[in-house]
């Protein structure tokens, strides 16, 4: 069996702090075994977020460790998206998604012409949520690799080592791997001239959480040669 059978037959998924003596914290006790309902016996993979992995076997309420210790390569080059915030919960579900298809690093961002703005403890409340967002989706994905999320930041700090979506640019290339998503507003003319290129998504204009999806999901397949 591959790993990407056992990781995807496994009963359930969870982030443990160390996968030498993995631990269950409350929150996942209560997820496996009042949500999922798990028996002793039922194979559940643990990992620490960053790349190491194990599988063991749910026991009494605790894990009994069912293999050796097993580690996946991150992708040499992070694939990045940053996109200016959304209103409401669509940056949860940005979020959630980028996740499951397998983005290494998430950055939110201000724009010129954003009309969500987080102050720092705005800032600090919604980035604490989008982690415990990007923790259970990596459990529903059977991800080894928690990927990492900032901001926000001004976008002009970011566009020079990033390409904007916009439409009119050119195609997306392999070597693509920050990929910037501005407010439904559009960019201003001073950001579109700080990035380092413009690329489409599309022939139509696209919603901040779409055009975020659509970029990742361009980025991951390029990177697979797909």
């Amino acid at each position: 069996m591959t790993d990407a059978d056992a990781l995807r037959r496994s009963a359930a998924h969870v982030v443990v702090g160390d996968v030498s003596a993995p631990v269950l914290d409350d929150a996942a006790h209560h997820h496996l075994t009042r949500v999922l309902r798990l028996g002793p016996g039922d194979v559940v993979t643990v990992t620490d977020g960053a790349g190491a992995w194990r599988s063991c076997r749910f026991g009494d309420g605790s894990l009994e460790i069912d293999g050796e210790v097993r580690r996946v390569a991150r992708r040499a080059a992070p694939i990045t998206i940053a996109f200016a915030i959304p209103k409401a919960d669509r940056p949860e579900w940005i979020v959630q998604k980028l996740t499951e298809l397998g983005v290494d690093r998430i950055v939110v961002l201000h724009t010129a012409r954003s009309v969500v703005r987080w102050d720092d403890e705005r800032a600090a409340k919604h980035l604490g949520k989008l982690r415990r967002v990007i923790l259970e989706a990596t459990h529903q994905c059977r991800a080894v690799w928690l990927p990492s999320i900032e901001g926000p930041v001004d976008a002009l700090t970011v566009l020079p080592d990033a390409v904007a979506a916009e439409p009119g640019g050119r195609s997306m290339r392999a070597g693509d791997r920050t990929i910037a998503v501005g407010p439904e507003g559009g960019w201003s003319h001073a950001e579109l001239d700080a990035a380092a290129d413009q690329v489409s998504l599309g022939g139509t204009v696209l919603r901040v959480e779409t055009a975020a999806l659509t970029a990742c999901v361009r980025a991951v397949a390029l990177d697979s040669g797909v």
